[in-house]
């Protein structure tokens, strides 16, 4: 579960769509507190058309002490959109994975919004 969730880091961190859906199961989705639940695809292509760089920290990635198929990432986002404007949050979010497969079912972001939304919120294309 750590390398899936950093490779999807990573692919996020690159705005790789091909790499990031490869690691989800095929009706795998994101839940963002600004873009709602979209299908992985959607939500990379989104973030990739709003981004002109990022550089993700991680932090840590801590697995499910429960048993349950879930890990955390735990990592500061520094983001320059296409406008030139920056921002850098710390993230929590959590990945669902699918038993079956092992691959990502879900994630869903957590982070605190106030401190981005008047730069973020609309500047998705």
């Amino acid at each position: 579960m750590q390398g899936a969730v950093r490779k999807y880091l990573k692919a996020l961190e690159s705005s790789d769509v091909d790499k990031a859906a490869a690691l989800f199961t095929p009706d795998g989705w994101v839940q963002s507190p600004f873009l709602g639940k979209l299908p992985v695809r959607d939500y990379i292509a989104k973030v990739a058309g709003a981004s002109k760089s990022s550089q993700l920290t991680v932090h840590d990635v801590l697995v499910s002490a429960e048993g349950n198929m879930r890990a955390v990432a735990y990592y500061l986002y520094d983001w320059r959109l296409k406008d030139g404007s920056q921002v850098a949050f710390e993230c929590a979010d959590v990945f669902n994975f699918d038993p079956d497969t092992g691959h990502i079912a879900s994630v869903v972001l957590v982070y605190d919004t106030h401190l981005v939304r008047d730069i973020v919120e609309n500047k998705y294309p």
